[in-house]
């Protein structure tokens, strides 16, 4: 079960002006489920994008990237769920690229003006004349409107879809934001075995695109970890399709740039969250906040230390005070002149260790009490400087073992 996470309401999500979006069941791996999803941006779109930083990368984000820099405009975007397309060599290159071929032929528009993503099981072939095959039936469904239908298209091993919308002010017009994602495990930053597609109808520069992509993803799909597994396919999108009446932002640190970001930032935010709240077989949710570091990539260091511990996410599953196993992951962080007797830490209200440590008013019925609770706040103190980041996780439990030893079946 998700932890504290419902399904979204499709009469919630706002359409953005500009995108239409086609699902439909093509049979890539299973059939009678959802697997192929387009997107069909009209002309005059933004696109940008952040992809994985793992080096045995998937042949769709190889040519996502391509694509991407070739400087044409994006018009549709191509996702298959049921088969990763990695580890594929030079036959998985030919079959992403005849995935946008055959797009592209549906649409008159040129193959570099697709951007091709597939999510599933990774080395096997994949079946690109069924994908090929279910494109009619998927642009004819295309509505502003199915972003629900979206969230559940991608879906692997999640067990509820994942979508979120607002809409904002922006220089006296109303602007709306819309995205979905889908992930639940091989979830580690840089980036994660997660898709993420968002969209807005603002009206955004094109040279300040692939910042904005960029700073989203650090804020939010760059701060969340599941098992620390970075996936071969990860992808984060950001569209904006220019509908909006306001004015074009051409930079973020303006005041329509920042109140354009906060919004976004807050729906790329639960988005993230979205897929720590669905891990595989969690049943907690985790905020890891360190502050008091020199800098903000110690304070990350450490919190990743954290939340990537096997021994203290197993601890969390079972509500186990065996806090020392925090402190621990504190010291192997790789802070090297780190200051034991400088460590302070909490769990939510409750004060844990001092100057590295046990509290004298400390008792492990507190730190069970909070651990009992579905959502947690662990905070590090390191006693160094000003920094200070946030990382959110899960407990890692059987379930985590059984759903991943049972994946290809």
């Amino acid at each position: 079960m998700p932890v504290n996470l419902l399904a979204p309401v499709a009469a919630d999500l706002h359409p953005i002006a500009g995108v239409r979006i086609g699902v439909t069941e093509a049979g890539v791996r299973k059939t009678n489920r959802k697997d192929l999803t387009v997107f069909l941006l009209d002309e005059g779109a933004s696109v940008a994008g952040v992809f994985t930083q793992n080096r045995f990368c998937a042949a769709p984000v190889q040519v996502g990237r391509e694509h991407l820099a070739g400087g044409q405009a994006v018009r549709a975007m191509v996702i298959n769920t049921g088969n990763a397309n990695a580890g594929t060599g030079a036959d998985g290159l030919a079959r992403a690229r005849a995935t946008c071929v055959a797009m592209a032929k549906q649409l008159n528009v040129a193959p570099e003006q697709v951007l091709p993503f597939s999510t599933g099981v990774i080395m096997e072939p994949l079946p690109v004349e069924r994908i090929e095959a279910g494109l009619p039936a998927a642009i004819a469904d295309a509505k502003s409107d199915h972003w629900a239908r979206a969230a559940e298209g991608i879906m692997t091993t999640d067990t509820l879809p994942k979508a979120f919308s607002v809409q904002v002010q922006i220089g006296g017009a109303t602007v709306s934001i819309t995205g979905v994602s889908k992930g639940a495990g091989m979830i580690r930053p840089n980036m994660a075995t997660m898709l993420g597609f968002m969209a807005t109808d603002a009206c955004v520069h094109p040279t300040v695109m692939q910042q904005l992509a960029r700073e989203l993803a650090d804020g939010s799909f760059n701060r969340v970890t599941i098992d620390g597994d970075t996936s071969t396919n990860d992808s984060f999108v950001v569209v904006a399709t220019n509908k909006a009446a306001h004015s074009p932002i051409a930079a973020l640190d303006s005041a329509d740039g920042r109140a354009l970001k906060a919004a976004m930032l807050d729906v790329a935010q639960k988005l993230a969250q979205a897929i720590v709240r669905d891990g595989e077989g969690a049943t907690k949710f985790i905020t890891v906040r360190v502050e008091g570091g020199k800098t903000g990539d110690e304070c990350r260091k450490v919190a990743y230390a954290i939340a990537h511990s096997p021994l203290v996410k197993t601890a969390f599953f079972a509500s186990d005070p065996n806090l020392g196993r925090i402190l621990a992951a504190v010291g192997y962080a790789g802070i090297d002149d780190l200051d034991q007797t400088g460590i302070d830490l909490f769990l939510d209200d409750v004060h844990v260790a001092i100057k590295g440590g046990r509290n004298a008013a400390y008792r492990e019925e507190d730190g069970q009490r909070v651990m009992r609770q579905s959502e947690i706040t662990v905070r590090v103190l390191l006693g160094r400087g000003e920094a200070s980041d946030t990382v959110w996780t899960c407990d890692l439990s059987h379930e985590y073992v059984t759903i991943n030893a049972d994946y290809r079946s």
